[in-house]
């Protein structure tokens, strides 16, 4: 479904990615950890095709997207949903102008299915009848589901999930990971999770992917991450200050 192959991107005189290559299977939920600063949200902005790289190809379905025009590369992004990391929902829009919004923006659909459609997602991440709140009037997790909803509302093929635990308590956190595994379940959708949350990591994944140093050094399955004898990869599940990772070493 996603394919990278030898991503290199730098800003400035700073080298980001420096060789990425990452398969992403159809139906497969794959997640990409990582420490702060070392490109997980760069490596999505690729995919999505909202930055290019300096060398390298990103293909969606076989089709690589820098030789797409501009009509072809907005038609590959509606296969996207996307779940940002502070849900990033509209402050002047209700809830339920928020998760129509693309539905009201790339679809023909009337304002009484658009509704429907509306409805049928904030119930599906357990928030029915708040269409008419304003996300002032939510708590940190409500504003994730809801920003879930808006990601699902188009019935993407692909999800992207920008550490969608982060800031959330562990119970509202593991209602999250739930959420997740049941958009795979109920869409069949090819997923991305970029996280340093490793408890989700080892719950939504199939696999696990490790970026350190501009490239992916380890990829498997969370039972085979787990028992890693890779150092870089061991120190950095284990949370250990004491291992080949140094303090700043991706910033």
């Amino acid at each position: 479904m996603i394919q990278l192959i030898d991503i290199h991107k730098s800003f400035r005189n700073k080298q980001v990615l420096k060789g990425v290559n990452l398969e992403i299977k159809r139906g497969e939920s794959m997640v990409v950890i990582g420490g702060s600063g070392c490109g997980k949200s760069v490596l999505m902005k690729h995919i999505m095709g909202l930055i290019w790289p300096d060398r390298g190809r990103v293909l969606i379905e076989g089709r690589d997207i820098a030789s797409c025009s501009r009509w072809e590369l907005k038609e590959i992004r509606k296969k996207f949903g996307m779940l940002f990391q502070g849900a990033a929902l509209f402050d002047s829009m209700t809830v339920g102008q928020n998760v129509g919004f693309g539905l009201k923006e790339h679809t023909s659909l009337s304002k009484e299915e658009i509704r429907k459609r509306v409805q049928e997602k904030l119930q599906m991440v357990g928030l029915p009848g708040i269409e008419d709140l304003r996300p002032d009037e939510l708590s940190g997790g409500m504003k994730k589901r809801v920003g879930l909803a808006r990601a699902i509302a188009m019935e993407p093929e692909i999800l992207l999930y920008d550490e969608p635990t982060t800031g959330l308590d562990p119970i509202m956190a593991d209602v999250i990971n739930e959420l997740i595994i049941r958009m795979k379940e109920v869409y069949k959708v090819t997923s991305l999770t970029i996280t340093h949350d490793m408890k989700s990591a080892y719950k939504i994944a199939d696999r696990i992917g490790m970026l350190y140093d501009g490239r992916i050094i380890e990829v498997g399955t969370p039972e085979e991450i787990q028992n890693t004898q890779n150092p870089i990869v061991r120190q950095f599940i284990t949370g250990s200050a004491k291992g080949p990772i140094t303090e700043g070493a991706c910033l």
